[in-house]
Parts: structure tokens; sequence; C-alpha cells
């Protein structure tokens, strides 16, 4: 007997010749015309499937189940990463170019619950870097990245802060939470953020970012350790100024680097 995970649910299968590979395991269950993940991979029908194993099964054309779709949206994910995921709290300081994204990426991640901080509202020139569209305009950004969300992963749980962080609020909104991404303009108040988690949050971990503007190679995006618990992504060079903008793709490659960190540091491969 071996148990093995099926669309999200624990199985006990006599393991026969009848039962041995996927091949026959997806003709016991009638799943033709179907798309088969094995652990995370497209399913070679040959393999054999061992204890722990995990198989989604996702019927082409057919709406999934509210019970199913869950373990369907993980099934590219690694092995036990989104159990894991389910389990953390993140806040994001900041929906803008950067927080938009992390926010994005974190959801489609299955990150358990997102603390989502911003007191500003959705105008035109976010448009171009920002995880927002024309039919948000003058939302606020709290409201708009929560629709966004909800359509990617309905299991992530939000919690909105249409709020300002400042040095008198930020313990209170920021206690719960182990990890902490600062994503918000501004060397002043980056500072203060940064500078206030250090001092008053003893067991958080916070990820910033600087100089990030333009068109330049993101290879010189490099990490600067601050202190264990502090890390700052980015060049250090190239901040907005006149001559200088904020682009979508340089944006988006600071945040994913700025989530990519996060999940690492959840996952307990960052220190």
């Amino acid at each position: 007997m071996i148990k093995i995970e099926i669309n999200g649910k624990i199985t006990t299968l006599k393991k026969t010749t009848q039962i041995k590979d996927i091949d026959n395991l997806t003709d016991k269950y009638n799943q033709d015309n179907s798309i088969i993940y094995h652990n995370g991979y497209s399913a070679n029908l040959l393999d054999t499937l061992e204890e722990n194993d995990k198989l989604v099964i996702i019927k082409k054309n057919i709406q999934p189940s509210v019970d199913e779709l869950e373990s369907l949206i993980s099934a590219r994910h690694t092995p036990f990463v989104y159990e894991k995921l389910k389990q953390s709290k993140v806040a994001i300081i900041g929906l803008g170019g950067l927080g938009s994204n992390i926010a994005i990426s974190l959801a489609r991640m299955g990150v358990g619950k997102l603390k989502l901080i911003d007191f500003d509202h959705v105008e035109p020139s976010n448009i171009n870097r920002q995880q927002y569209f024309l039919d948000q305009l003058w939302m606020h950004k709290t409201d708009a990245i929560e629709e966004t969300l909800k359509r990617i992963n309905p299991f992530v749980e939000l919690e909105k802060t249409p709020i300002k962080v400042t040095e008198e609020n930020i313990v209170e909104l920021l206690k719960d939470y182990e990890v902490i991404i600062e994503a918000v303009d501004g060397a002043v108040t980056k500072s203060m953020i940064i500078s206030s988690v250090l001092k008053l949050l003893p067991t958080s971990y916070i990820i910033g970012a600087s100089g990030i503007a333009g068109v330049y190679d993101t290879s010189t995006f490099v990490y600067k350790t601050i202190s264990d618990r502090a890390i700052i992504v980015g060049d250090f060079e190239h901040e907005a100024r006149k001559g200088s903008g904020l682009m979508a793709t340089r944006v988006a490659v600071a945040a994913n680097i700025q989530a990519n960190l996060a999940v690492r540091y959840i996952l307990g491969e960052v220190k």
C-alpha cells in the first residue's frame, strides 16, 4: 500500500501490477484528455508512483470544483512548498510598481496572508509599471490590488490597510508579521521603515529596494545585507530623477527579486 495525493486529497493505493504507474492510475480514474502533473512536473505516464507523491489531474475545458481548485493552482509548485507558504504571512508596505508586482507574485506562490498597506489611489501615470488597469483609475490601491489578487488566488487571506506608515504606528501595523517588504518611494521614508523595523520589531525580517530606475542592465542588481534581518535589492545608483524614470521592466525585476527573497526566507533558505 502507498499513500499519494491526488488533486489535494490523500489516497491510499494498493500497489499492484494493475496500478503501478501513472498511466494505469489515470485509466482507473477515467481521466482521458487531461493535463497531468507529477510532483510539480509534466507527468511521464510510465513514471512509477511512490509514497507521498503528488499527482494533479486537470480535465481540459472543465471548470474545477472548489475542493479541487487550490491543488490545481499549485500543480506546478515544487512539492511541499505550497504547504509551507500557506502558513506564512507577509506585509507589503507600498503598492506601487514594486509592491503591486510583489503582491501578485506572492499570491501566485500561495502565501497564506498578505497585509496590503498603501494610502494612495491609482492614477494614470501608474499604468506604465504598476499592476493596475485603466478601469481601476482613482480606486484606492488597496481595493484595486485586492480585486486583482482575488481573481488570481481566492485562497490567500488579504488584509487591507489604506493608511500611511509612520514611526508612531509601525509597530501596531506590523507586529504580527515575520516578513515585511518595503516598497515605497522616497529615501527618507524607506530609511524610516527599515530602521524602525530593525529597532522596534526584533523578530521581523525586512526586504527593501533602492536604485531601480531607467532601463539599465538588470545584471547590476545586487543584494546589500545591512543586518541579519534586513536586505536591500537594487543597483544603489539609478534612483528615479529627471531624465531617468521608473520603467516597468526593471521595476518588475526588482520586485520579483524581493518576492523571491521573501519566499526563500519563509522556506528557511535565507538566514
